[in-house]
């Protein structure tokens, strides 16, 4: 079995309001020092053994279903479940 993390993120050319609001909020608190703030996806598969590469199949799941391509990017890292 594997398990497999998956993070997903606005791509830099979009706007990220809610990003924006917590910045401010940290700000507002005393936490100036903080210059960006983006918010993103986390999402945490595990995947039974297959003969699929699993390498394509997560690509496809992401780009039909758990990701934008438009607006996203993502990136994702393979590990043996324990």
């Amino acid at each position: 079995m594997k398990k497999v993390k998956i993070y997903v993120t606005l791509r830099e050319s979009i706007l990220d309001p809610q990003g924006s609001a917590v910045q401010g909020s940290l700000a507002k608190m005393g936490y100036g020092e903080v210059e960006d703030l983006r918010i993103g996806k986390y999402l945490e598969l595990s995947i039974k053994d297959t003969e699929r590469d699993i390498d394509t199949l997560v690509k496809e799941m992401c780009e039909k279903v758990l990701t934008n391509v438009v607006i996203e990017d993502y990136r994702y890292e393979v590990e043996e479940a324990i």
